[in-house]
Protein backbone atom coordinates (compact mmCIF):
# COMPACT_ATOMS: atom_id res chain seq x y z
CA UNK A 1 0.00 0.00 0.00
CA UNK A 2 1.53 3.63 -1.38
CA UNK A 3 0.04 6.61 0.15
CA UNK A 4 0.26 8.89 -3.19
CA UNK A 5 -1.65 12.07 -1.08
CA UNK A 6 -3.26 12.97 1.86
CA UNK A 7 -5.20 16.27 1.92
CA UNK A 8 -8.03 18.46 3.99
CA UNK A 9 -10.93 18.55 1.87
CA UNK A 10 -13.49 21.81 2.94
CA UNK A 11 -17.09 22.61 1.62
CA UNK A 12 -17.09 24.51 -1.22
CA UNK A 13 -19.01 27.51 -0.10
CA UNK A 14 -18.78 27.20 3.58
CA UNK A 15 -21.22 30.58 5.08
CA UNK A 16 -20.29 30.63 9.13
CA UNK A 17 -19.93 28.29 11.38
CA UNK A 18 -22.63 26.59 13.10
CA UNK A 19 -23.24 24.88 16.08
CA UNK A 20 -25.27 21.25 16.72
CA UNK A 21 -25.72 19.51 20.25
CA UNK A 22 -25.69 15.90 20.68
CA UNK A 23 -28.44 13.98 22.35
CA UNK A 24 -28.02 10.74 23.81
CA UNK A 25 -28.41 8.56 20.96
CA UNK A 26 -25.03 10.29 19.79
CA UNK A 27 -23.53 10.76 22.93
CA UNK A 28 -23.41 7.14 23.85
CA UNK A 29 -21.14 6.19 21.29
CA UNK A 30 -18.11 8.77 22.12
CA UNK A 31 -16.16 5.50 23.70
CA UNK A 32 -16.28 3.58 20.85
CA UNK A 33 -15.36 3.48 16.81
CA UNK A 34 -16.22 4.94 13.84
CA UNK A 35 -18.13 3.51 11.19
CA UNK A 36 -16.27 1.75 8.31
CA UNK A 37 -17.47 0.90 5.09
CA UNK A 38 -16.34 0.97 1.99
CA UNK A 39 -17.70 -0.28 -2.11
CA UNK A 40 -15.34 -2.25 -4.60
CA UNK A 41 -15.53 -0.82 -8.36
CA UNK A 42 -13.82 -2.02 -11.69
CA UNK A 43 -12.00 0.60 -13.18
CA UNK A 44 -13.47 2.74 -15.11
CA UNK A 45 -12.88 2.08 -18.86
CA UNK A 46 -11.35 4.71 -21.20
CA UNK A 47 -15.17 5.45 -22.50
CA UNK A 48 -16.52 5.93 -19.60
CA UNK A 49 -12.99 8.40 -18.60
CA UNK A 50 -14.33 10.12 -22.10
CA UNK A 51 -17.62 10.39 -21.65
CA UNK A 52 -16.57 12.17 -17.99
CA UNK A 53 -13.78 14.39 -19.94
CA UNK A 54 -11.47 13.19 -17.71
CA UNK A 55 -8.52 10.66 -17.31
CA UNK A 56 -7.16 8.28 -14.55
CA UNK A 57 -5.08 10.58 -13.27
CA UNK A 58 -8.35 13.65 -13.25
CA UNK A 59 -10.30 11.36 -11.62
CA UNK A 60 -9.42 12.07 -8.17
CA UNK A 61 -9.61 15.60 -8.68
CA UNK A 62 -13.14 14.83 -9.89
CA UNK A 63 -14.09 12.91 -6.51
CA UNK A 64 -11.79 15.71 -4.48
CA UNK A 65 -14.24 18.10 -6.03
CA UNK A 66 -17.36 16.05 -5.89
CA UNK A 67 -16.95 15.59 -2.11
CA UNK A 68 -16.52 19.09 -1.68
CA UNK A 69 -19.63 20.24 -3.19
CA UNK A 70 -21.09 17.56 -0.84
CA UNK A 71 -19.94 18.94 2.07
CA UNK A 72 -21.90 21.75 1.25
CA UNK A 73 -24.91 19.85 2.34
CA UNK A 74 -23.43 18.41 5.37
CA UNK A 75 -21.64 20.55 7.14
CA UNK A 76 -21.37 18.82 10.38
CA UNK A 77 -18.97 15.73 8.60
CA UNK A 78 -16.60 18.54 7.36
CA UNK A 79 -16.33 19.89 11.32
CA UNK A 80 -15.42 18.49 14.51
CA UNK A 81 -16.60 17.73 17.57
CA UNK A 82 -16.56 19.96 20.26
CA UNK A 83 -16.79 20.19 24.68
CA UNK A 84 -18.09 22.78 27.21
CA UNK A 85 -16.68 21.98 30.37
CA UNK A 86 -19.48 22.77 33.31
CA UNK A 87 -17.49 23.65 36.11
CA UNK A 88 -20.15 24.03 38.63
CA UNK A 89 -21.35 20.94 38.76
CA UNK A 90 -17.70 18.97 37.12
CA UNK A 91 -19.92 17.95 33.88
CA UNK A 92 -18.93 18.16 30.51
CA UNK A 93 -21.10 18.34 27.29
CA UNK A 94 -19.97 17.85 23.34
CA UNK A 95 -21.56 19.43 20.14
CA UNK A 96 -20.48 19.47 16.64
CA UNK A 97 -18.72 22.62 15.74
CA UNK A 98 -19.98 22.95 11.70
CA UNK A 99 -16.13 24.85 11.21
CA UNK A 100 -15.44 23.47 8.06
CA UNK A 101 -12.13 22.27 9.12
CA UNK A 102 -12.43 19.58 6.51
CA UNK A 103 -12.68 16.08 6.03
CA UNK A 104 -9.91 13.77 5.54
CA UNK A 105 -9.23 12.79 1.71
CA UNK A 106 -6.58 9.93 1.41
CA UNK A 107 -5.41 8.85 -2.48
CA UNK A 108 -3.31 5.72 -2.35
CA UNK A 109 -2.07 2.91 -4.52
CA UNK A 110 -1.82 -0.84 -4.16
CA UNK A 111 -0.23 -1.86 -7.07
CA UNK A 112 0.27 -6.01 -6.54
CA UNK A 113 -3.82 -6.04 -5.46
CA UNK A 114 -6.43 -7.13 -7.65
CA UNK A 115 -10.27 -7.21 -7.72
CA UNK A 116 -10.10 -11.09 -7.00
CA UNK A 117 -7.84 -10.67 -3.68
CA UNK A 118 -10.67 -9.25 -2.21
CA UNK A 119 -13.97 -11.06 -3.37
CA UNK A 120 -12.59 -14.48 -3.87
CA UNK A 121 -10.88 -15.67 -0.99
CA UNK A 122 -13.25 -18.11 1.07
CA UNK A 123 -12.02 -15.59 4.44
CA UNK A 124 -11.75 -11.69 4.15
CA UNK A 125 -8.01 -10.69 3.57
CA UNK A 126 -8.46 -8.60 6.67
CA UNK A 127 -5.50 -7.06 8.01
CA UNK A 128 -3.53 -7.95 4.60
CA UNK A 129 -5.55 -5.98 2.40
CA UNK A 130 -9.10 -4.77 3.35
CA UNK A 131 -8.50 -2.89 6.76
CA UNK A 132 -5.50 -0.75 5.20
CA UNK A 133 -8.36 0.16 2.77
CA UNK A 134 -9.43 2.40 5.29
CA UNK A 135 -8.68 5.80 6.47
CA UNK A 136 -8.60 6.78 10.34
CA UNK A 137 -7.55 3.62 11.87
CA UNK A 138 -7.72 3.30 15.25
CA UNK A 139 -9.30 6.18 16.46
CA UNK A 140 -12.38 6.53 18.75
CA UNK A 141 -15.13 8.91 18.34
CA UNK A 142 -14.14 11.17 21.10
CA UNK A 143 -11.24 11.95 19.68
CA UNK A 144 -13.14 13.59 16.88
CA UNK A 145 -12.43 16.77 18.91
CA UNK A 146 -9.02 16.83 17.48
CA UNK A 147 -9.50 14.64 13.85
CA UNK A 148 -11.81 14.98 11.17
CA UNK A 149 -15.05 13.32 11.68
CA UNK A 150 -14.93 12.20 8.35
CA UNK A 151 -12.03 10.20 6.15
CA UNK A 152 -12.19 9.14 2.49
CA UNK A 153 -9.74 6.95 1.15
CA UNK A 154 -9.78 5.49 -2.85
CA UNK A 155 -7.49 2.95 -3.51
CA UNK A 156 -6.26 1.94 -6.82
CA UNK A 157 -5.78 -1.38 -7.22
CA UNK A 158 -4.35 -3.66 -10.61
CA UNK A 159 -8.22 -3.67 -12.19
CA UNK A 160 -10.49 -1.83 -9.68
CA UNK A 161 -11.04 1.36 -7.28
CA UNK A 162 -11.97 0.83 -3.70
CA UNK A 163 -13.73 3.24 -1.72
CA UNK A 164 -13.37 3.31 2.20
CA UNK A 165 -14.79 5.91 4.21
CA UNK A 166 -14.67 5.71 7.82
CA UNK A 167 -17.10 8.18 9.72
CA UNK A 168 -18.10 9.50 13.24
CA UNK A 169 -20.63 7.05 14.79
CA UNK A 170 -21.42 10.08 17.44
CA UNK A 171 -22.16 12.14 14.15
CA UNK A 172 -24.05 9.50 12.50
CA UNK A 173 -25.34 6.21 12.20
CA UNK A 174 -25.46 3.53 9.34
CA UNK A 175 -28.56 5.01 7.65
CA UNK A 176 -27.08 9.02 7.75
CA UNK A 177 -23.61 6.92 6.43
CA UNK A 178 -25.21 5.85 3.66
CA UNK A 179 -27.56 9.12 2.93
CA UNK A 180 -24.01 10.91 2.59
CA UNK A 181 -22.60 8.15 1.07
CA UNK A 182 -25.42 8.08 -1.95
CA UNK A 183 -25.99 11.89 -2.15
CA UNK A 184 -21.89 11.90 -3.63
CA UNK A 185 -22.23 9.67 -5.83
CA UNK A 186 -25.30 11.61 -7.22
CA UNK A 187 -23.22 14.83 -7.06
CA UNK A 188 -20.03 13.07 -8.79
CA UNK A 189 -22.77 11.74 -11.22
CA UNK A 190 -24.14 14.98 -11.69
CA UNK A 191 -27.53 14.33 -11.17
CA UNK A 192 -29.97 17.07 -10.27
CA UNK A 193 -32.16 17.43 -8.38
CA UNK A 194 -30.78 15.24 -5.35
CA UNK A 195 -32.74 12.61 -3.88
CA UNK A 196 -33.41 13.55 -0.28
CA UNK A 197 -31.50 16.46 1.77
CA UNK A 198 -30.49 15.81 5.18
CA UNK A 199 -31.40 17.88 8.34
CA UNK A 200 -29.24 18.05 11.23
CA UNK A 201 -31.12 19.54 14.05
CA UNK A 202 -31.05 16.80 16.91
CA UNK A 203 -34.81 15.81 17.96
CA UNK A 204 -35.70 15.42 22.00
CA UNK A 205 -38.98 15.14 23.30
CA UNK A 206 -40.40 18.19 24.72
CA UNK A 207 -39.47 18.94 28.27
CA UNK A 208 -35.95 18.25 27.55
CA UNK A 209 -33.28 20.54 26.67
CA UNK A 210 -29.67 20.91 25.64
CA UNK A 211 -26.94 20.09 26.20
CA UNK A 212 -26.76 16.87 28.14
CA UNK A 213 -24.40 17.08 30.96
CA UNK A 214 -22.00 14.23 31.88
CA UNK A 215 -20.14 13.80 34.72
CA UNK A 216 -16.21 14.05 33.94
CA UNK A 217 -15.41 10.87 36.53
CA UNK A 218 -17.65 8.75 34.63
CA UNK A 219 -16.85 9.85 31.22
CA UNK A 220 -12.71 9.14 31.84
CA UNK A 221 -13.87 6.01 33.83
CA UNK A 222 -14.94 4.83 30.64
CA UNK A 223 -12.57 5.85 28.18
CA UNK A 224 -9.89 4.41 30.73
CA UNK A 225 -11.56 1.24 30.89
CA UNK A 226 -12.59 0.09 27.39
CA UNK A 227 -9.36 -1.16 26.40
CA UNK A 228 -10.75 -3.93 24.60
CA UNK A 229 -8.50 -6.44 23.24
CA UNK A 230 -9.46 -8.46 19.63
CA UNK A 231 -8.90 -11.58 20.42
CA UNK A 232 -8.19 -14.14 16.77
CA UNK A 233 -10.87 -13.74 14.75
CA UNK A 234 -11.90 -14.28 10.76
CA UNK A 235 -14.55 -13.11 8.77
CA UNK A 236 -16.50 -14.39 6.01
CA UNK A 237 -18.87 -13.13 3.63
CA UNK A 238 -22.14 -15.55 3.04
CA UNK A 239 -24.47 -14.81 0.07
CA UNK A 240 -28.46 -15.33 0.31
CA UNK A 241 -30.09 -15.31 -2.67
CA UNK A 242 -33.62 -13.61 -2.73
CA UNK A 243 -35.02 -17.22 -3.35
CA UNK A 244 -33.05 -19.27 -0.45
CA UNK A 245 -34.05 -16.59 1.84
CA UNK A 246 -37.86 -16.71 0.61
CA UNK A 247 -37.61 -20.19 1.60
CA UNK A 248 -36.08 -19.56 4.88
CA UNK A 249 -39.59 -17.19 5.47
CA UNK A 250 -41.63 -19.64 3.91
CA UNK A 251 -40.23 -22.38 6.55
CA UNK A 252 -40.23 -20.33 9.07
CA UNK A 253 -43.76 -19.10 9.08
CA UNK A 254 -45.09 -22.09 8.33
CA UNK A 255 -43.44 -23.77 11.39
CA UNK A 256 -45.33 -21.51 13.63
CA UNK A 257 -48.56 -20.56 11.87
CA UNK A 258 -47.46 -16.52 11.14
CA UNK A 259 -49.74 -16.07 8.72
CA UNK A 260 -46.50 -14.39 6.75
CA UNK A 261 -45.75 -12.12 9.66
CA UNK A 262 -42.23 -13.39 10.00
CA UNK A 263 -40.28 -10.99 7.59
CA UNK A 264 -37.39 -12.65 5.33
CA UNK A 265 -34.40 -10.85 7.43
CA UNK A 266 -35.66 -12.19 10.66
CA UNK A 267 -35.74 -15.48 9.15
CA UNK A 268 -32.66 -15.41 8.16
CA UNK A 269 -30.71 -14.18 11.16
CA UNK A 270 -32.56 -17.26 13.05
CA UNK A 271 -30.83 -18.99 10.19
CA UNK A 272 -27.34 -17.86 10.85
CA UNK A 273 -27.87 -17.98 14.90
CA UNK A 274 -28.83 -21.49 15.25
CA UNK A 275 -25.74 -22.54 12.92
CA UNK A 276 -23.20 -19.90 14.84
CA UNK A 277 -24.44 -21.67 18.63
CA UNK A 278 -24.76 -25.07 16.93
CA UNK A 279 -20.91 -24.88 15.83
CA UNK A 280 -19.63 -23.08 19.24
CA UNK A 281 -20.90 -26.55 21.02
CA UNK A 282 -22.54 -24.14 23.99
CA UNK A 283 -23.75 -26.28 26.73
CA UNK A 284 -27.69 -26.64 26.54
CA UNK A 285 -28.44 -24.66 29.57
CA UNK A 286 -26.29 -21.71 28.28
CA UNK A 287 -28.11 -18.34 27.32
CA UNK A 288 -27.22 -17.30 24.26
CA UNK A 289 -28.13 -13.19 22.96
CA UNK A 290 -28.84 -11.83 19.63
CA UNK A 291 -28.61 -7.74 19.74
CA UNK A 292 -30.81 -6.66 17.45
CA UNK A 293 -30.66 -3.16 15.98
CA UNK A 294 -33.67 -0.75 15.17
CA UNK A 295 -33.71 2.38 13.85
CA UNK A 296 -36.27 5.16 15.08
CA UNK A 297 -36.81 6.72 11.77
CA UNK A 298 -39.51 4.47 10.99
CA UNK A 299 -40.98 4.49 14.54
CA UNK A 300 -40.89 8.25 15.11
CA UNK A 301 -43.11 10.73 12.95
CA UNK A 302 -41.76 13.51 14.34
CA UNK A 303 -38.17 12.70 12.95
CA UNK A 304 -37.95 14.36 9.71
CA UNK A 305 -37.26 12.81 6.34
CA UNK A 306 -33.76 13.04 5.91
CA UNK A 307 -32.83 13.29 9.45
CA UNK A 308 -28.91 13.14 9.98
CA UNK A 309 -27.60 11.98 13.20
CA UNK A 310 -28.18 8.83 15.42
CA UNK A 311 -31.63 6.98 16.20
CA UNK A 312 -31.06 3.47 17.22
CA UNK A 313 -32.39 1.20 19.84
CA UNK A 314 -31.03 -1.92 20.54
CA UNK A 315 -33.17 -4.60 21.42
CA UNK A 316 -32.28 -8.57 23.49
CA UNK A 317 -33.67 -11.85 21.93
CA UNK A 318 -32.49 -14.29 24.51
CA UNK A 319 -33.04 -18.28 24.18
CA UNK A 320 -30.99 -21.18 25.99
CA UNK A 321 -28.81 -23.11 23.76
CA UNK A 322 -30.57 -26.30 23.91
CA UNK A 323 -34.05 -24.27 22.79
CA UNK A 324 -32.43 -22.73 19.83
CA UNK A 325 -31.45 -25.59 18.36
CA UNK A 326 -34.23 -27.99 19.19
CA UNK A 327 -36.85 -25.54 17.84
CA UNK A 328 -36.83 -24.91 14.26
CA UNK A 329 -35.96 -21.84 12.86
CA UNK A 330 -39.57 -20.10 13.05
CA UNK A 331 -39.53 -20.02 16.93
CA UNK A 332 -36.60 -18.15 16.71
CA UNK A 333 -38.02 -16.06 13.99
CA UNK A 334 -40.86 -15.66 15.84
CA UNK A 335 -39.28 -14.74 19.63
CA UNK A 336 -37.27 -12.14 17.07
CA UNK A 337 -40.20 -11.28 15.53
CA UNK A 338 -42.07 -10.11 19.02
CA UNK A 339 -38.79 -8.74 20.48
CA UNK A 340 -38.37 -5.93 17.70
CA UNK A 341 -42.79 -5.60 18.09
CA UNK A 342 -41.86 -4.66 21.61
CA UNK A 343 -39.34 -1.72 20.55
CA UNK A 344 -41.93 1.14 19.80
CA UNK A 345 -42.18 4.97 19.76
CA UNK A 346 -42.46 4.83 23.56
CA UNK A 347 -39.37 3.06 24.19
CA UNK A 348 -37.27 5.78 21.80
CA UNK A 349 -38.68 8.51 23.88
CA UNK A 350 -37.96 6.52 27.53
CA UNK A 351 -34.17 6.58 26.81
CA UNK A 352 -34.02 9.80 26.18
CA UNK A 353 -35.45 10.75 29.75
CA UNK A 354 -33.83 7.86 30.83
CA UNK A 355 -30.18 8.78 29.80
CA UNK A 356 -30.58 12.04 31.32
CA UNK A 357 -31.05 10.98 35.01
CA UNK A 358 -28.19 8.24 34.26
CA UNK A 359 -25.92 8.27 31.37
CA UNK A 360 -24.64 4.74 30.09
CA UNK A 361 -22.17 4.94 27.53
CA UNK A 362 -21.79 1.87 24.97
CA UNK A 363 -18.32 -0.06 24.93
CA UNK A 364 -17.30 -2.99 23.32
CA UNK A 365 -16.84 -5.11 26.12
CA UNK A 366 -21.08 -4.25 26.88
CA UNK A 367 -21.52 -4.74 23.23
CA UNK A 368 -20.05 -8.20 22.36
CA UNK A 369 -21.05 -9.78 26.16
CA UNK A 370 -18.11 -11.41 26.52
CA UNK A 371 -18.13 -13.03 23.13
CA UNK A 372 -21.92 -14.85 24.03
CA UNK A 373 -23.98 -12.47 21.81
CA UNK A 374 -24.60 -11.86 18.03
CA UNK A 375 -24.85 -7.99 17.01
CA UNK A 376 -26.24 -6.57 13.95
CA UNK A 377 -24.38 -3.87 11.81
CA UNK A 378 -25.61 -1.87 9.43
CA UNK A 379 -28.80 -2.96 7.23
CA UNK A 380 -29.66 -4.55 3.57
CA UNK A 381 -32.01 -1.50 3.16
CA UNK A 382 -29.08 0.87 2.76
CA UNK A 383 -28.56 1.35 -0.81
CA UNK A 384 -24.17 0.13 -1.04
CA UNK A 385 -24.65 -1.06 -4.61
CA UNK A 386 -26.79 2.27 -6.08
CA UNK A 387 -23.45 4.43 -5.56
CA UNK A 388 -22.70 4.90 -9.49
CA UNK A 389 -19.83 7.80 -9.29
CA UNK A 390 -20.34 7.78 -12.94
CA UNK A 391 -18.21 4.63 -14.17
CA UNK A 392 -20.46 1.90 -13.23
CA UNK A 393 -21.89 0.48 -9.56
CA UNK A 394 -19.82 -0.86 -7.12
CA UNK A 395 -19.35 -4.80 -7.13
CA UNK A 396 -19.12 -5.69 -3.52
CA UNK A 397 -19.18 -4.15 -0.23
CA UNK A 398 -16.87 -4.19 3.03
CA UNK A 399 -15.98 -3.07 6.20
CA UNK A 400 -13.33 -2.16 7.98
CA UNK A 401 -11.31 -2.71 11.35
CA UNK A 402 -13.35 -0.39 13.29
CA UNK A 403 -15.95 -3.06 15.09
CA UNK A 404 -14.13 -6.51 14.82
CA UNK A 405 -15.75 -8.85 17.53
CA UNK A 406 -16.70 -12.53 18.39
CA UNK A 407 -20.31 -12.31 17.37
CA UNK A 408 -20.61 -8.85 14.41
CA UNK A 409 -22.92 -9.67 11.78
CA UNK A 410 -22.58 -6.65 9.06
CA UNK A 411 -25.77 -7.38 6.98
CA UNK A 412 -25.65 -5.36 3.43
CA UNK A 413 -28.02 -5.56 0.31
CA UNK A 414 -26.45 -8.20 -2.09
CA UNK A 415 -25.37 -7.08 -5.67
CA UNK A 416 -28.33 -8.53 -7.02
CA UNK A 417 -32.07 -7.55 -6.29
CA UNK A 418 -33.21 -8.94 -3.09
CA UNK A 419 -30.46 -10.64 -2.07
CA UNK A 420 -28.49 -9.96 1.26
CA UNK A 421 -24.82 -10.71 2.28
CA UNK A 422 -23.77 -11.26 5.60
CA UNK A 423 -20.40 -10.40 6.83
CA UNK A 424 -20.17 -12.47 9.92
CA UNK A 425 -17.04 -12.07 11.98
CA UNK A 426 -16.31 -15.05 14.56
CA UNK A 427 -13.72 -17.40 15.75
CA UNK A 428 -11.82 -19.05 13.09
CA UNK A 429 -13.05 -22.41 14.70
CA UNK A 430 -16.60 -20.79 14.16
CA UNK A 431 -16.74 -20.18 10.64
CA UNK A 432 -14.62 -23.30 9.55
CA UNK A 433 -17.43 -25.07 11.26
CA UNK A 434 -19.86 -23.34 9.82
CA UNK A 435 -18.64 -23.86 6.49
CA UNK A 436 -19.02 -27.76 6.91
CA UNK A 437 -22.53 -27.36 8.28
CA UNK A 438 -24.51 -28.97 5.59
CA UNK A 439 -28.36 -27.62 7.32
CA UNK A 440 -26.60 -23.68 7.18
CA UNK A 441 -24.55 -24.24 3.76
CA UNK A 442 -27.73 -25.13 2.62
CA UNK A 443 -28.86 -21.69 2.11
CA UNK A 444 -26.02 -20.16 0.97
CA UNK A 445 -24.69 -19.09 -2.53
CA UNK A 446 -21.43 -19.08 -3.91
Amino acid sequence: MRIISSNIVRAANHQESSRIDLNPWDLRFLPIRPIQKGILFHKPTPLQLQEKETDENNLIHHLKASLSKTLDYFPPLAGRLATVNHVEDDTISYFIDCNNAGALFIHAAANAISISDIIEPVYVPQTQIVHSLFPLNGLKNYEGVANPLLGIQVTDLVDGIFIGCTMNHSVADGSSFWHFFNLWSEISKDSIPLSKLPVFQRWLPNGIDFPFRIPKSYLQQVYVEDQFIVPPLQERVFHFTKENIAKLKAKANAEVGANNNISSLQALLSHIWRSVIRNRNYDGDEETSFRIIIGARQRLQELPDGYFGNALLGTFVTMKAKELLKEGIGKVAWEMNRAIASITEHSFKSFLVAWLESPEMSTMNLMTNIDKCLVTFNSPRFNAYGNDFGWGKPIAARSGAAYLFDGKMALYCGAEEGSIDIQACLSPETLEAMGNDEEFMDAVTF
